[in-house]
């Protein structure tokens, strides 16, 4: 049974439950509320969810396990004399759950029935018969890729199977339990309260959880790739050449240089413009206008970044050509380059630095602005000398969540930067970033084992590190500028 009809069927429980539960409570108490310890919704809600959480936890947990489970048992059984490596292993696992998916498809639309999918013996038709539920195989089908595959089918049943009867019992043993302590003198709501108490706090830990999860996968797959290549060549290499026929020089330095030049430009673009924008909306304008061109100038944000990258290499690359090309300076070769990329990024954080900016203005107690008045400031006096220092740490925040956002796009360096990894001053010239070619090292079948495919997690794992520096300093300037205006 698919996973959705569980779910429909664990919730159909839990509302019967919650009837149930009310109802229960109220004939123990006479059907006088009064007598009741909590209230009657709470009885309920502690049936609803005594059917909710262990059923639904079962659920989540048996949809993640199972896959890895079948993927085991199934890989074991593949003849080691199949495959040279892990990769390979994985295009053959990859072909063997298209078969299976193929034969699913194929049952279920009555081209073979369930006993002929089970019993195939050979593959030769194989091909036809899952063409003809559309149903692409790439190359023909070895004969112990259609055994895997039929393993597999049999297992994901058996395991659907069992998954359906257990997560149904777990609900109806959570009803019967519920009903069964249910009476005017059960303290519903204690027991609710700290459910939802236990759900929030596993909510709040989800990010957390995350957050050390994608911290572990980096660490350890960049321990990998320090195992296969040099460390001293990866941080102090000035030449970015993989190839994996082997004999790859992997210096970051000059994806780094590429990755801060870019968002230099960026920032020195955005910063001004959505600083002032923000001090315009905040302090000079009027309500009509402020209404209309703060709604304006956040749809920037909404914008696809993909359609910032058609924008510069469509419109942006070839206008600064036209200037800084051969016809003009002759400083710009091709309309990619670091001004064309850093020039659209710039313009895409806008938003960021004028929203949050103008958020933080308008914070500022209105206190502070009419004792500098009464003191006898200009209104742009008080502007720069009361109402920016008291948002200065505010405002630095945006700076860094626009940095932040900078330094991790991908879309509009790779169409408007291009992808060449140099290290030049010359902002007319092609460059790329370290995300860039971290979608570039990851793109392909290429062997996650060697070093070329691994160095992405390593790239990942530098700019992690240092985005989080740049994060403790600005958290650093927050706090002496905040101590010193409370």
């Amino acid at each position: 049974m698919p996973a959705i009809w569980i779910l429909c069927i664990v919730l159909g429980v839990a509302v019967v439950g919650y009837g149930l539960g009310r109802s229960r409570a109220m004939a123990s108490a006479g059907g006088d509320a009064r007598h009741l310890h909590s209230l009657p919704a709470y009885y309920g809600y502690n049936a609803a969810l005594s059917v909710l959480v262990p059923a639904l936890g079962l659920l989540v947990v048996w949809l993640i396990l199972q896959p890895m489970v079948i993927q085991n048992a199934v890989s074991g059984a593949i003849p080691s004399t199949e495959y040279a490596d892990t990769g390979a292993l994985n295009l053959i696992m990859s072909d063997v759950r298209r078969v299976a998916e193929g034969l699913d498809m194929a049952v279920a639309q009555g081209a073979m029935s369930a006993e002929q999918a089970a019993s195939l013996d050979g593959a030769g038709d194989l091909r036809d018969t899952l063409a003809g539920v559309g149903v692409a195989l790439g190359s023909e089908v070895e004969g112990y890729v259609l055994n895997a595959a039929q393993d597999y089918r049999s297992l994901n049943a058996t395991g659907t199977l069992i998954r359906t009867v257990l997560v149904i019992l777990l609900a109806i043993a959570g009803l019967g339990f519920a009903v069964m302590r249910t009476n005017k003198d059960f303290r519903a709501r204690n027991v609710v309260e700290k459910v939802v108490l236990a759900l929030l706090i596993f909510a709040a830990s989800i990010a957390i959880l995350t957050t050390i999860g994608i911290v572990l996968s980096l660490v350890f797959n960049t321990l990998e790739f320090f195992k296969l290549y040099p460390w001293t060549d990866f941080f102090f290499g000035l030449t970015w050449a993989p190839s994996f026929g082997g004999g790859s020089e992997l210096g970051i330095i000059p994806l780094f240089w590429g990755t801060f030049y870019i968002s230099i430009i960026a920032l020195a673009v955005a910063v001004p413009i959505g600083l002032f924008a923000a001090i315009y909306l905040s302090e000079y304008a009027s309500a009509p206008v402020r209404s209309f061109a703060k709604p304006m100038l956040e749809v920037l944000a909404g914008i696809p970044t993909i359609v910032y990258g058609l924008f510069a290499l469509l419109t942006v690359g070839p206008a600064l050509v036209s200037v800084f090309g051969p016809d003009g300076t002759g400083w710009m070769g091709g309309s990619r380059a670091v001004m064309t990329a850093g020039l659209v990024m710039g313009i895409m954080l806008i938003p960021f630095v004028s929203s949050l900016s103008d958020d933080i203005i308008n914070s500022v107690p209105q206190a502070m602005r009419d004792g500098s008045l009464g003191l006898g400031a200009t209104k742009s006096e008080t502007i720069k000398q009361v109402v920016l220092p008291a948002a200065l740490p505010g405002i630095v925040g945006a700076i860094l969540l626009a940095a932040s956002r900078a330094i991790g796009e991908t879309m509009i360096v790779v169409l408007g930067a291009g992808a060449a990894a140099r290290l030049s001053m010359n902002p007319f010239e092609a460059m790329t970033t370290v995300t860039a070619k971290i979608v570039s090292q990851l793109t392909g079948d290429a062997d996650f084992a060697s070093p070329e495919a691994l160095v992405a997690f390593a790239l990942g794992m530098t700019l992690f590190v240092i985005t989080l520096g740049l994060n403790v300093f600005a958290l650093w300037i927050v706090r002496k500028y905040r101590e010193q205006y409370e």
